[in-house]
């Protein structure tokens, strides 16, 4: 079964990789017309060198993804990738390769204000982890959860809702529902990876269908005359990969059918207890010494004084103490500046509460300090290792390659541009890791085609946003795919590995629907014939994969 397994398994790195490769040459060969007009824009924006503006600006990222996935080693697919965009940008030359890598690059993202803070917050919430965990509070919470979820389903569900809940913003949600649901999950032997797919599911996907959320605000920051948040509401039905992920965790969870490699980390925990299917263990050590006289409330307090920090922190950088509204303080908002300060004020009341019920002391509290930094370091290298490979990319013109393509072909293929739409947000957020990135870049371009009351400029919209939440959801380089691995504990090319079949199925089921929608513009129609299209291929594969089985 290993051998088959294995053989399975390289089948599919090398059509993976044979994919990316077939892709990067249609970049080049495909469309005459439109390589021209980007050769032409090229020389007009001044290029660094040759490979400005080029389909060779994607080629880092395509380096980094293919390397990660083969060799299931991120941390040296990242930095090789990394390298392979100073190469381009210095023209080969030894020196500018060494500036361009580390100064323009790593040294940069971080020196970044928004990167800063950021690592800060992920830093404050591992030392908040450890102290929860030492206090005893993760392991009362399990012990509470346990006797109320009698089953691996209601496990699921429960790690579901918990992510719908706190739609606030995608990195918060990752870390917390991790934290909360990690003793119950382990309880019920559900794998850390199928775990770090639920929180990754209900992070970005919950928060762009949220209109009270962090990604509501940067969306709506894209659209003028203050109509952005009414036209992110408008865009909402039409967004079938959000709504058809958490279409497809539930059916996960009900069935308990998993494909891919998914099966194979679930049968491993539910048969042998081995929630990482013989990959190294990222469990908190302090988990083994925590309290026994830690109660619920040590886990709770803390998580909802954090929520409500976080948001306050969020609308007080957006001014709303300065006289601005609650809704223009949020859409103004630094998720960076918000999360940092909210963290670092539920830290010092978690800390007195913690000294008031006098479980802990305060040496004891101090030592969770550099555990907690180092259970983030993986997350903070592979952070910085992707911030600095999408710093390469964008001083190749990846993003200008990408705009020239798609405003040279929008007039062509007017019906099916917003399955178009959603294919291109798909594979440039894949690239670069970035989802607010491919808002930047595609949003503006649509609205340019399209005025805002058209019904097919709002389908066009929700596609770009559907796009990059997939792209950013498959990719290794993501920072929500990277958090959701931290707040899971699972390695993250396991993560990745893992959960790429599920989004692929959900992307190929959303392509067609906005297929379907570009001829029939009402979501009262395609929006119910999407979710049936999502069941319908989710039971002919298990039963297809049950016969072979």
């Amino acid at each position: 079964m290993n051998r088959t397994l294995s053989r399975t398994g390289n089948r599919g790195k090398g059509l993976l990789l044979f994919s990316a490769l077939l892709l990067f040459v249609l970049l080049f060969s495909v469309c005459p017309g439109i390589a021209e007009e980007v050769a032409d824009a090229a020389e007009a924006a001044q290029p660094v060198n040759g490979f400005y503006m080029s389909p060779w600006a994607l080629l880092p990222a395509v380096v980094a993804i293919a390397l990660a996935l083969i060799t299931k080693e991120v941390y040296s697919a990242l930095f090789i990738g990394i390298v392979m965009g100073g190469l381009l940008y210095s023209n080969f030359n030894f020196e500018g390769t060494l500036l361009h890598v580390f100064n323009d690059g790593i040294v940069a993202s971080l020196a970044d204000a928004y990167n800063v803070g950021i690592l800060i917050f992920l830093v404050i919430h591992g030392i908040m982890v450890m102290i929860m965990n030492k206090a005893g509070g993760s392991a009362a919470f399990g012990r509470w959860a346990s006797e109320r979820i009698k089953s691996r389903t209601g496990a699921q569900l429960a790690t579901i809702a918990l992510g719908v809940i706190i739609f606030i913003d995608d990195y918060f949600n990752c870390l917390t529902v991790g934290s909360v649901m990690r003793p119950v999950c382990d309880k019920k032997n559900i794998s850390r990876a199928k775990l770090a797919y639920l929180i990754d599911a209900t992070a970005a996907p919950v928060c762009i269908i949220a209109p009270v959320s962090s990604w509501a605000a940067a969306v709506s920051s894209y659209v003028q005359d203050g109509q952005g948040l009414q036209l992110f509401i408008r865009a909402i039905p039409f967004n079938f990969y959000a709504i058809l992920t958490i279409v497809m965790m539930l059916f996960l969870a009900f069935t308990s059918y998993d494909y891919g490699k998914m099966a194979v980390h679930e049968t491993n925990a539910k048969e042998n207890g081995d929630l990482f299917s013989g990959a190294k263990n990222m469990s908190a050590t302090l988990n083994e010494t925590a309290n026994p006289k830690g109660i619920v409330l040590d886990l709770i307090l803390p998580i909802i004084v954090l929520i409500i920090s976080c948001v306050i922190g969020m609308i007080y950088s957006g001014g709303f103490f300065s006289g601005e509204s609650f809704i223009d303080a949020f859409s103004n908002s630094d998720a960076s500046v918000g999360l940092m300060l909210g963290s670092a004020v539920t830290l010092a009341i978690t800390v007195i509460y913690y000294l008031i019920r006098r479980i802990m002391t305060l040496r004891e509290i101090a030592e969770c300090i550099p555990e907690g930094f180092k259970s983030m370091v993986p997350a903070i290298l592979i952070l910085t290792f992707a911030w600095s490979l999408k710093a390469m990319t964008d001083s190749l013109g990846a993003k200008e390659y990408v705009e020239m393509m798609v405003r040279s072909s929008a007039g062509s293929f007017a019906m099916f541009l917003p399955a178009i739409i959603f294919l291109i947000a798909c594979f440039l957020s894949f690239a670069t890791g970035t989802s607010w990135g491919t808002f930047g870049i595609l949003i503006p371009i649509t609205l340019s085609v399209f005025p805002l009351q058209s019904s097919l400029g709002v389908i066009c919209v929700s596609a770009c946003m559907a796009g990059a939440v997939c792209g950013d959801h498959c990719s290794p380089i993501s920072d929500t795919t990277i958090m959701a691995s931290a707040g899971a504990q699972c390695e993250h090319v396991t993560h990745v590995s893992t959960q790429l079949p599920y989004a692929i199925t959900v992307a190929a089921v959303s392509c067609v629907a906005y297929a379907i929608s570009g001829f029939v513009p009402n979501a009262l129609i395609v929006l119910p014939i999407a979710i049936c299209l999502m069941i319908a291929t989710l039971v002919v594969m298990q039963k297809v994969t049950g016969k072979k089985a």
